[in-house]
């Protein structure tokens, strides 16, 4: 079957089902501020330290929430449920009072992204309403789904993009309206990003944007994991459930185009002369003695002509690039798109990772994977392991393989930027 592609109109009946919803949000009155209490998504936070740092920025912070820390996965899960029950309790957390949608801004500097978060009724990829583009883990969708029933809610929205029409009206429409009236918060977070919240409440907006929304399908920008993690638990709870519906934030790109970055690879056992000998005569290999700045600007030259890829861990750079078409004969699955036989994920993944280096991708011993670029080298300059460093995939390319029904692998792009964590949840009891 084939979908009509994120940027386009969807027959009603199988388009997108936004529902208004009741926000658990922080009383500013009883935290140190607003932004000391929010958090990058789970899967952005750089462990330890980041972790470390969020946790002594204010005892209420969301992390406590979406990575607690105890001696057990089930020792970790009870306590994120237990402390969101006392914040409950304690009026840490409040209910808002009438069920809305909620706009959401972010400003970093000359970048303005605006969305609506509510509750989004379920569907599976088949159907073609909500489009995922990449692979995932599913250990990580193991550990995602035992915190959300351990704490029954919905601790941060995913990231999901449509395309809307030029004419200004529907969703657009009310978004931009609401976003005149006094916000309901308004904080700016220690990265420099400005945040704002609105809720709609009143019928008549909730009634265009239901309408403008069922037109439309998306695609999942940030968040497959809890995508997967949602659909599990629908399928564990009887139908009518809240587990039918899950936390989103959606954003028209044809208003406000998302930054598309890399996602970096640090593997922990493998030094990086080790690395180097593996690849013997398969890959072009230039070491680069430049600030990393200037090393990237390399990797961009280089990505535009072919796979490419930055090795770093021992002090300097070393770009890879110009694969042996042998080897990515070999290696490569067939049957699938040339677009997603040449992207620097699969040729990661399929060759250096399976063939070359012999590393299982979904081990957090061997592999982690890190969004800040200078955070994954200095990781591997302190462990000894090695950073792969990724130049971003075209925005285009991924939408045109999610119209196709093809996922790209696991942790191929990040767009962004991401919503913070901790400005409005969703709890799935009262």
């Amino acid at each position: 079957m084939n979908y009509a592609g994120p940027e386009e109109e969807t027959p009603a009946r199988i388009g997108l089902e936004l529902t208004p919803f009741q926000g658990l949000r922080y009383d500013p009155d009883r935290v140190g501020s607003l932004a000391a209490v929010t958090s990058p998504p789970y899967d952005v936070i750089v462990r330890p330290d980041g972790l470390l740092e969020l946790e002594s920025a204010d005892p209420y912070n969301i992390v406590r929430l979406i990575l607690p820390q105890d001696h057990s996965p089930a020792a970790r899960n009870q306590q994120a449920a237990d402390t969101l029950r006392r914040w409950r309790a304690e009026g840490v957390l409040t209910t808002d009072t009438e069920p809305g949608l909620y706009v959401y801004e972010q400003r970093d500097g000359d970048l303005l992204q605006r969305g609506v978060i509510g509750t989004l009724r379920l569907s599976e990829p088949a159907d073609g309403v909500v489009l995922p583009h990449e692979d995932v883990m599913p250990h990580i969708v193991a550990d995602r789904a035992d915190l959300m029933r351990a704490t029954s809610a919905n601790l941060e929205p995913l990231l999901l993009t449509y395309r809307g029409d030029a004419s200004g009206c529907g969703t657009a429409a009310v978004v931009e309206k609401t976003a005149t009236l006094p916000p309901l918060l308004a904080t700016t977070t220690e990265d420099g990003i400005s945040h704002r919240l609105w809720a709609v409440t009143d019928p008549a907006g909730l009634a265009e944007i239901r309408a403008d929304l069922g037109r439309h399908q998306a695609l999942i920008a940030d968040g497959h994991h809890r995508w997967a993690t949602y659909l599990r638990l629908r399928a564990e709870h009887p139908s009518p459930s809240p587990w039918d519906y899950g936390l989103v934030l959606l954003v028209d790109t044809a208003r406000y185009p998302l930054r598309v970055r890399a996602i970096h690879r640090l593997l922990h056992r493998l030094p990086v002369a080790e690395a180097l000998a593996a690849l013997g005569d398969t890959f072009r290999v230039r070491r680069l003695d430049v600030p990393l700045s200037e090393a990237l600007e390399s990797l961009a030259s280089a990505a535009a002509d072919g796979n490419a890829f930055l090795l770093a861990g021992d002090g300097a750079f070393h770009l890879i690039d110009l694969p042996s078409p042998d080897l990515l004969a070999r290696t490569i699955p067939a049957g699938h798109p040339e677009a997603w036989r040449t992207l620097d994920a699969t040729v990661l993944h399929a060759t250096l990772l399976d063939h070359v280096w012999g590393i299982p991708e979904d081990s957090p011993e061997h592999i982690a994977y890190i969004h800040d670029t200078v955070a994954t080298v200095e990781k591997a300059e302190h462990d000894g392991g090695t950073a792969v460093l990724m130049h971003p995939v075209r925005e285009e390319v991924v939408r045109d393989l999610a119209r196709q029904g093809v996922t790209m692998p696991r942790k191929s792009t990040s767009f962004g930027p991401k919503p913070a964590s901790g400005l409005v949840l969703r709890a799935l009891t009262s």
